[in-house]
């Protein structure tokens, strides 16, 4: 396990920005656990903050490229207490400078479940049971806990404009906004069943997977109104991962075997298109034109092209792929 953290680590401390799916690497730290029965106190999540840079992480939409390494990065670990180090209890982050790959001090804030970065690199929003805490980069000091609806927390994510963090709360059914302005909650918003987010680039609308529905749907939210949309269905089975195009014309979803394109002017979902057994994350190259998904069970990457809706010749990877990170 600890050699597949260190992997997961070496795959996105790199250029920024970097986009890594919670939802992914969720699905294969529940799997390692079902498998092994060993009861591993483990969440092990990846978060790459460039200080000066306005960076991305957790599935959140795209922002501004970031063409050049900021002068100073830190990769922040989320940990169960115990797991990476002994005597790191309880859970929390631990801030890894990129410069010396040296470990700093933990940051205790509780069992973590997810976590966003603000788009001006500035605080970490750290999702933990019915709580976010927001924690400054600058002197990693997490402030006051922010009460949330919903439990555990499956998603979170940030608006473009960084105003407002979501967080969705599994079993509840809840979005809860907060504001980056005051750290305050606002009043939830009901769906089906709230999973991983994503946001169009204009933040105007946000999309969250209702993780907990079969058949699968995705629920639109106009972030001006924070008013739920008509879900959307996706597939007989549920879906996990989501992902909009940098051109915001579309949202694919994550199901068990398939991504399904949908289309944002009319929210109407094109044909699934086949993936690997067992996808675990989603990746969009920069330009649009190609999706990537790793496949888990088949342990291989396959490429989709975006134009077409057709799939090319698989990557073999090797078994048990979680997370995608893609270079500007």
């Amino acid at each position: 396990m600890e050699t597949r953290l260190r992997e997961l680590m070496q795959a996105v401390v790199g250029d920024p920005p970097h986009r890594v799916t919670a939802t992914a690497v969720r699905r294969q730290v529940v799997r390692r656990r079902t498998r092994e029965a060993a009861g591993i106190l483990a969440t092990v999540f990846v978060a790459v903050v460039g200080v000066t840079a306005a960076v991305r992480v957790f599935g959140a939409a795209p922002g501004p490229a970031v063409h050049q390494r900021p002068p100073a990065s830190t990769v922040y670990l989320l940990y169960a207490h115990g797991f990476v180090r002994p005597g790191l209890t309880p859970g929390g982050l631990l801030p890894i400078s990129t410069a010396t790959n040296t470990p700093g001090r933990p940051i205790h804030v509780g069992f973590p479940g997810a976590a966003v970065l603000t788009p001006d690199g500035k605080t970490v929003y750290v999702a933990t049971g019915y709580t976010v805490t927001p924690i400054s980069t600058a002197t990693n000091t997490p402030g006051k806990p922010i009460h949330v609806q919903g439990t555990p927390p499956f998603g979170v994510a940030i608006n473009p404009d960084g105003k407002t963090v979501y967080v969705s709360g599994s079993f509840s059914g809840t979005l809860t906004p907060v504001s980056t302005v005051t750290n305050t909650a606002g009043k939830p918003i009901h769906v089906a069943s709230s999973g991983a987010i994503a946001f169009t680039p204009d933040g105007k609308t946000a999309y969250v997977v209702n993780s907990q529905e079969s058949p699968g749907t995705v629920t639109p939210i106009s972030t001006a109104a924070n008013r739920p949309g008509k879900p959307i269905h996706v597939g007989p089975l549920r879906p996990d991962a989501i992902a909009i195009a940098p051109d915001g014309k579309t949202v694919y979803v994550l199901g068990s075997h398939t991504v399904t394109p949908i289309s944002t002017a009319d929210n109407r979902p094109g044909k699934p298109i086949s993936t690997g057994q067992m996808p675990t994350a989603i990746a969009i190259a920069p330009d649009g034109t190609t999706v990537y998904v790793a496949n888990a069970d088949s342990g291989t990457v396959t490429p989709i092209r975006t134009a077409t809706g057709t799939t090319e010749r698989s990557i073999k990877v090797g078994r048990g792929p979680a997370a995608i990170a893609i270079k500007p």
